[in-house]
């Protein structure tokens, strides 16, 4: 299945499938509006004809017209987004676009759920599957993020205003030390790591790994997985002042 909105030929049809289908779809829409969000305004010309955005399931996002046959093969995403780019604010268009984002998905995996004959339960657990994620609205406007603040001293990258690294584990290490052995300390470890894991990057939406680099932008005070923002540790200790795709775009904005 080919075209726009990048069809896919499913191997097997179980849930699972359909929900990495949507976890691809997802991921590319996600990097649309945030990593490559300046590369995604260009695209939107108000001066062309009416625009989609597609997440394709190879992870990629594409600007393009719909589908010209009828009924399409896949259901299709908002149409004419580039028409309202320069009548509102950048972050209430791209909120505005993110939504929309939402419900398609939501269409194209209940469109398999159909076509591939779910039944009830099956309908059940592939949505249970769907709402265990942060929608697309949420991560682009940092709506699950609030909390990052105070759990954002256990990651490993660039402390938020300040140019300096969290904790080195060194440093912990000394403090376990110190520290008694007991089942108060294990149970306080575990907590410490359910706060991480419940931290989500600002990019992908995925949640924290204690193996990761990740880095915080100093404007917005987002997390972000390293390799989803292009940036290595060793990169980071030349930067002062970190600053994300999506506020680096609204500083050109603000310039021009």
């Amino acid at each position: 299945m080919d075209g726009a909105g990048g069809g896919e030929q499913f191997d097997s049809r179980t849930v699972e499938d359909v929900f990495g289908d949507f976890k691809r779809r997802r991921t590319a829409l996600i990097k649309a509006l945030t990593v490559d969000v300046e590369e995604f305004y260009q695209q939107c010309d108000p001066e062309k004809e009416n625009l989609c955005l597609y997440g394709l399931p190879n992870e990629q996002w594409e600007v393009n017209l719909p589908a010209e046959e009828v009924p399409p093969e896949l259901p299709e995403p908002a149409l004419g987004i580039n028409f309202a780019r320069d009548g509102m604010e950048d972050k209430d268009w791209l909120s505005l676009v993110a939504v929309h984002s939402d419900s398609w998905l939501l269409s194209v995996a209940f469109y398999f759920g159909a076509r591939f004959g779910f039944d009830k339960a099956s309908r059940k657990k592939l949505f249970n599957m769907i709402n265990e994620l942060p929608t697309i609205y949420e991560v682009v406007t940092g709506a699950v993020k609030k909390q990052q603040k105070e759990k954002s001293s256990g990651h490993s990258g660039k402390k938020s205003k300040s140019n300096s690294k969290a904790r080195a584990p060194d440093y912990q290490e000394k403090l376990a030390k110190l520290q008694p052995k007991d089942e108060e300390e294990g149970l306080d470890e575990q907590e410490d790591e359910d706060e991480h894991g419940e931290t989500l990057c600002g990019a992908c939406g995925e949640n924290y790994a204690a193996d990761e680099f990740w880095i915080c932008c100093d404007i917005c005070e987002k997390w972000f997985h390293g390799k989803c923002v292009k940036i290595t540790p060793a990169k980071a200790e030349h930067i002062k002042q970190y600053k994300c795709p999506s506020c680096s775009h609204k500083r050109a904005r603000v310039d021009i």
